[in-house]
């Protein structure tokens, strides 16, 4: 029997909606440390709740090139670090030798196993590539399909979470074609006008779409 897609609910920014994910059957939660989004969540003030949550998701940090310190600086808070930046391969092997690290790219024609390689994560996240070339996810644009198909089929044996413009309506159709390890959502599951805030209905509809895929 194939296994069940894991789940990450991305750009969580209370604990109301994290023990919501939860009790829907989130496998991560997503928590957006970089100052440039709309979802950002500085790490002082959600860490002591932070690191209490139970449940058994993972805890995931989301970092936009940020200096070894501060990633240093979100070590005991977090299951994951996740690179969503231009970061280098220096700086993801210094994160990789003492944190669990994954590392987000922009999905292009140009992106193959061989351009990640470098690249010391656990996990490899793919995302919507910017039309302007600029900005870092969570725009939801939805991401190529088939250009992600085939970055899995040759991505060799890391496993690749899927991200950009998923919704509870496109989410199974999305899994079926790409077969990722897992996927991840923000904006798609938002309360409407309010990029701070989950819709409850959204979460649960997503995240059973995703696993009945």
């Amino acid at each position: 029997m194939i296994a069940p897609v894991q789940v990450k609910i991305c750009g969580i920014t209370n604990r109301a909606d994290a023990l919501l994910a939860m009790d829907a059957g989130a496998d991560a939660l997503g928590f957006n440390l970089y100052p440039g989004s709309r979802r950002h969540v500085p790490l002082e003030e959600i860490a002591p709740w932070v690191s209490t949550l139970g449940g058994g998701a993972l805890r995931v940090a989301v970092m936009v090139d940020p200096r070894i310190e501060e990633i240093r600086g979100a070590q005991g808070f977090f299951d994951v670090i996740q690179l969503h930046g231009r970061e280098t391969p220096a700086l993801c092997a210094a994160a990789a030798a003492s944190d669990v690290l994954w590392k987000a790219f922009p999905l292009t024609a140009e992106l193959d196993a061989a351009t990640v390689a470098p690249f010391e994560a656990r996990a490899l996240l793919i995302d919507s590539a910017p039309s302007s070339g600029g900005g870092f996810g969570g725009t939801g644009a939805l991401i190529d399909l088939d250009l992600a198909a085939l970055f899995v089929r040759n991505s060799g044996s890391k496993p690749v979470w899927l991200s950009g413009g998923l919704n509870p309506a496109n989410v199974a159709a999305a899994v079926e074609k790409v077969r990722p390890y897992g996927v991840d959502v923000a904006s798609g599951v938002e309360a409407a006008g309010d990029a701070r805030r989950k819709d409850p209905g959204r979460v649960r509809a997503f995240i059973a779409a995703a696993k009945g895929a």
